[in-house]
């Protein structure tokens, strides 16, 4: 027996066909059966899949769009909010609207906002206290200082007339008072900078005369330590900048290098190109211990409390730097490796509110490939506002790069007392 499909006139059949043996010959024998009503069943079958899938999608869109309204937007609403209270809008708050989880959610996140919002008045409010003090105790200080001091003064002048122990009484009466006017100006100027309200002085100046101000400035100091001072100061290194500014920012590097030098020479470099200019302070001292990179540029901070320290330092010297780089919208970065002394470099943009990308000279010790500075110490520091952007790998890629570009951070550098 045997069975095919067919279309006979159009429509489809079943033909079954079988061979059947006869008498006289055989014969063949065939069935039809018209299959018109299953094809009319499975058009009306398929008709009615198309039909229940068209209003399943229907249906399917109709509860995204519902979910999408009830908890994709304002969880989306949420994260807009939570970006603007990040941003400094602090009265930012999501609107609470039934009694749902988004609802809960919303009234969790505005309890948590009104929280951190106080936080941050107090905490901004503390602030500003703490500036106002600070200010007013050193301007209220002053007064005092300077009637001690031309008491000091006359003891002083008159010291050859005393005995020798009193004669050594006010010579050290006379140090002490230098240091403190000297912390009193770092302090108020550490209160100006806090508050905003420091100033940039620019004008047209020639870097490398200011660097060699600032070195004539602690030659004393490098004579009585017994360091010499290698200078390469080309001259026109044209910027625009406030002289006074940097010429206190090379003489707390100059100074903390002779403090850390050990008594051997140490370098100070200028080199610019088309964008900035670079000053290069290179000891060949005790170096930066791990981690010390970091913690350098913290106020009043010492490595060694019993190194003595020939330049009598406030603490607050590279403190006042980084934020003097910063108006200036320059970098200032330090490196360095146990034994193997350390390098303090200041890169500035040739005009004031320039963008720099690179710096002229690099930090480290030229000779040093990539691996050897990443066992060393190093912190770029950025100007204010200035994001990481590179990350770990491309950094260390950079520095040992001839002229190695200027890297992301967050500090600056000591004073002249050098505290490390």
């Amino acid at each position: 027996m045997n069975r095919q499909y067919t279309t006979v006139d159009g429509v489809p059949n079943l033909v079954i066909g079988q061979k059947i043996a006869t008498a006289g010959r055989e014969m063949q024998f065939y069935l039809l059966f018209p299959l018109n009503g299953e094809q009319l069943t499975l058009g009306l079958v398929q008709s009615t899949l198309i039909v229940g899938g068209l209003v399943l999608l229907v249906l399917l869109a109709a509860i995204a769009s519902l979910v999408t309204r009830q908890v994709v937007r304002p969880i989306r609403h949420a994260a807009d909010v939570a970006e603007r209270f990040a941003g400094g809008h602090l009265d930012e708050r999501m609107a609470v609207r039934g009694e749902d989880e988004v609802a809960r959610l919303a009234e969790s996140y505005n309890e948590m906002a009104g929280s951190l919002a106080a936080q941050i008045a107090q905490l901004e409010e503390f602030g500003a206290l703490q500036r106002r003090f600070t200010s007013d105790v050193s301007h209220e200080l002053r007064t005092p200082l300077t009637t001690v001091r031309m008491a000091a003064d006359v003891l002083y002048a008159s010291r050859d007339e005393l005995l020798p122990a009193l004669r050594r009484s006010s010579e050290l009466l006379v140090t002490e008072l230098d240091r403190f006017e000297e912390l009193l100006a770092d302090l108020l100027e550490i209160s100006r900078l806090d508050a905003g309200v420091a100033e940039l002085g620019a004008e047209r100046v020639d870097l490398s005369a200011v660097v060699r101000r600032a070195t004539d400035a602690v030659r004393g100091i490098a004579a009585d330590a017994g360091t010499d001072l290698v200078l390469d100061l080309p001259a026109g290194e044209l910027i625009e900048a406030d002289p006074r500014r940097v010429e206190r920012i090379v003489r707390n590097l100059v100074a903390n290098a002779i403090d850390h030098g050990e008594g051997r020479p140490v370098e100070v470099t200028v080199a610019g190109d088309h964008a900035a200019v670079a000053v290069v302070v290179r000891d060949h001292g005790v170096g930066l211990r791990p981690g010390e990179a970091d913690l350098v540029f913290n106020r009043f901070w010492r490595a060694e409390e019993s190194r003595a320290r020939r330049s009598g330092g406030t603490g607050l010297g590279l403190s006042i730097s980084i934020e003097d780089a910063r108006l200036h919208g320059g970098w200032l970065q330090a490196w360095g490796e146990p034994g193997n002394g350390s390098a303090f470099r200041l890169t500035l943009p040739r005009e004031v509110g320039g963008h720099i990308t690179a710096s002229p000279l690099p930090l480290g010790p030229p000779a040093a490939d990539a691996g050897e500075r990443r066992n060393g110490s190093s912190v770029p520091t950025p100007p204010q506002g200035i994001g990481r952007e590179l990350r770990e790998e491309d950094l260390w890629r950079l520095r040992a790069e001839e002229h190695a570009p200027m890297q992301p951070a967050e500090r600056a550098i000591i004073d002249p007392g050098g505290d490390r």
